[in-house]
């Protein structure tokens, strides 16, 4: 194959991929060919009207043609730089879908255009590094929406059960103190003091005979929910903590001051999207809920320090837009029984429960976090509502007389416009805001 040919003219720049050539044409006969750098370009007469040049290496040079007189017949620049003509043709083969534009300046390869996507931007980076590695100008702009709103929704139930029943004491004396008389009889009641039942029983000749019986069963349920909702453009990290922080003392300075560190604790979350093509979504997600325990603390130098229970989770997972996943379970379940019996007697069949008390403890925790990504872009300002709109200060009159707290504004639609629609979209206090979710 031919090098490629181009005419000579004063002034004109002949630029050549470093390791390939060029043929210049001259439109008159030359004698000499001097080239200024040899180690940027080398140069070989073909003809007196033509001369083959060879890019050695990253620079610029000029080469001067003379006639046989040595008089100065064209001074042409000489640019070698990396194989801008090869990368378009290697980029039109692997990435036919991308519009990249690529371009040589001094000694660098310029991109330009647009990409579908940031991976698609990698990628093509990558590709121009092997053609000019370190010499890449990265100018490629993303056309696709590159920012993502994260749903989460935090559910948390935590039961508890506690059953105890059996006998813990036995009394027996001539008091008349328990019973409504002393012709014998059954009586029971709760004893909140001591025991949560007493069954006491009279006989005759002003004796009782008093029996305390554990009798509790007991079912607790608590229940946790958070959604936080945060917006991060591709490739950055947001993160998010409804909470608090607690201080905790981290050593004893020279002047026995004590240098004091603050923990967080609660809902948080920490997420890094990244978008990739045809909208799909590459997403590092760190969700954690944690709480204080004082039973697991420490005290140190007059200092109660608690301790932390944490359920945190980090995971790497690809998704498409309003695609959902969900995380962890059921993440603790306790169990405990106790029976407390009198040697001997606890063990007789049948009578046996008369000297011996059962007790029975179970608690499950449950801990799901739903996950759920979606693209969106931003809306004109005034375009969204929010809660407060039509919330305001009552006057005087409401306040001290009617004994409202707040004045609501009259209903208006501002108008919200979702993605892809030019129709408004009526809103109120409970309707949407934030992000307009495409």
């Amino acid at each position: 194959m031919m090098a490629p040919t181009q005419d000579v003219r004063t002034g004109a720049v002949l630029e050549v991929p470093i390791n390939k050539s060029q043929t210049l044409r001259v439109g008159r006969t030359f004698a000499k060919a001097v080239i200024g750098n040899a180690e940027v370009a080398d140069v070989l007469p073909l003809s007196t009207s033509s001369v083959y040049v060879l890019g050695r290496g990253i620079g610029a040079t000029n080469l001067s043609l003379f006639d046989k007189s040595g008089r100065l017949i064209a001074v042409v620049d000489i640019v070698v730089g990396p194989d801008s003509q090869g990368l378009k043709a290697k980029l039109a083969e692997l990435m036919p879908t991308e519009s990249v534009a690529v371009t040589a300046s001094n000694g660098s390869l310029v991109l330009s255009g647009e990409a579908s996507s940031a991976a698609a931007v990698e990628r093509i980076v990558t590709i121009a590094e092997t053609y000019a590695p370190k010499a890449v100008v990265n100018m490629l702009g993303v056309s696709a929406v590159q920012q993502v709103l994260l749903e989460v929704k935090f559910s948390e139930m935590s039961r508890s059960t506690v059953k105890q029943l059996g006998i813990n004491t036995f009394s027996f004396n001539n008091s008349t103190n328990f019973g409504p008389g002393s012709n014998g009889g059954i009586v029971s009641g709760v004893d909140s003091a001591s025991n949560p039942f007493r069954l006491g029983l009279n006989l005759p000749n002003a004796s009782n005979l008093l029996i305390d019986i554990d009798a509790l069963e007991r079912q607790g349920l608590v229940r946790t929910l958070a959604e936080p909702n945060l917006v991060a453009l591709s490739g950055e990290t947001a993160a998010f903590l409804a909470g608090g922080e607690f201080p905790v003392p981290t050593g004893v300075q020279l002047n026995g001051q004590v240098s004091i560190e603050f923990k967080q604790f609660g809902v948080s979350l920490a997420f890094t999207p990244t978008v990739l093509e045809d909208g799909l979504i590459n997403l590092l997600v760190g969700p954690e809920v944690s709480q204080l325990d004082p039973g697991a603390g420490i005290e140190l130098s007059g200092f109660r320090i608690p301790g932390l229970k944490v359920r945190r989770a980090r995971t790497t997972v690809e998704l498409r837009d309003g695609q959902s996943f969900a995380l962890a379970g059921l993440i603790q379940s306790d169990f405990a029984d106790t029976v407390r019996a009198i040697p001997l007697l606890g063990r007789i069949p049948i009578i046996g429960a008369l000297f011996r008390s059962t007790a029975y403890n179970k608690s499950e925790t449950e801990l799901v976090m739903i996950v759920t990504p979606r693209l969106v872009r931003p809306v004109p300002a005034g375009s969204l509502a929010v809660p407060t709109d039509r919330v305001f200060a009552p006057d005087d009159l409401d306040l001290f007389l009617n004994g409202k707290v707040e004045r609501r504004a009259a209903p208006s639609a501002p108008g919200i416009t979702a993605v892809g629609s030019s129709a408004p979209v009526a809103a109120s206090p409970a309707g949407d805001f934030g992000h307009v979710v495409r």
